[in-house]
């Protein structure tokens, strides 16, 4: 078990990569000529300073031979990358069935790797607060995983279309986070629906993004964030009005083929 009251998920982790490569009788030279991979990286990860992307910890349990055990062992250290506040959330989301968001920008969940660094990297920023962004980088991509598990939970992404409109700096980033939404509205536990402007005034705007999160024994929660400030609630009162006023903010959105119809075609004039 991995709590508050023992060792990190990240120091977990770790240790049982220095446990590996000792165990191969393999020194950290060693293993980065073999590996590919650069022997102060590898050496901030065996610390617990650095949380790698999956894809590193996929590779070393290939080249460990140990299963999924390395995947596994980060899925719980990859929480550490977030805020003590946001925990218990990302707990919740992982278990749920039913995944409910409105988003005023693209969501984390939609995010690709190069918008997300975009929307999470400060300007004039140290060496460390590079690392702390490339952290929260990693964990944002570790958090979409859960679409695509098995079973996956059904997703329901109601997205302002200030979003669609409101491109990254890079253009190619833009062509490309664009290009994932489509193709995630595509997805069978996916439906993606925009909020056109032609929509109006509505009683979310200005109030930041809303999550609502269903689970197999009946019980849900809501979840809003807005700036740096999240909160979670979990009284059925508190539930139930963020369930009304997600279900009148679906009614005011475009339908998933018209929904897509639009992405392709900000799309198309973004490439144009």
């Amino acid at each position: 078990m991995v709590d508050g009251q023992s060792e990190s998920g990240r120091a977990v982790l770790g240790r049982t990569l220095r446990l590996l490569r000792e165990k191969e009788g393999k020194s950290l030279g060693q293993l980065a000529d073999e590996s590919g991979y650069d022997k102060s990286y590898l050496s901030r990860l065996e610390s617990g300073e650095r949380l790698s992307k999956v894809t590193v910890m996929e590779d070393l349990d290939g080249y460990y031979g140990s299963g999924d055990l390395l995947v596994s062992l980060w899925k719980l250290a990859r929480i550490d990358a977030f805020k003590d506040k946001y925990k218990e959330y990302m707990r919740l989301e992982a278990a749920a069935r039913m995944i409910s968001v409105y988003a005023p920008s693209v969501p984390g969940l939609l995010q690709t790797e190069a918008f997300a660094r975009e929307v999470l990297s400060e300007p004039q920023a140290t060496v460390q607060d590079r690392e702390a962004a490339e952290e929260q980088v990693a964990a944002r991509l570790g958090r979409q995983l859960l679409l695509r598990k098995d079973p996956a939970p059904s997703a329901r992404f109601i997205i302002d279309e200030l979003a669609l409109r409101r491109a990254s700096a890079g253009a190619e980033t833009w062509a490309d986070q664009l290009a994932h939404i489509e193709a995630a509205a595509q997805w069978p536990n996916v439906v993606v629906q925009v909020l056109p402007f032609s929509a109006g005034v509505h009683h979310l705007m200005g109030k930041g993004s809303l999550t609502l999160l269903r689970h197999t024994d009946g019980s849900s929660v809501a979840y809003t964030e807005g700036g740096s400030s999240g909160v979670l609630m979990d009284d059925p009162e508190d539930v139930l009005r963020h369930c009304l006023s997600y279900d009148r903010l679906r009614d005011l959105a475009l339908s998933p083929s018209d929904s897509l119809a639009f992405i392709k075609d900000v799309l198309e004039e973004h490439r144009s």
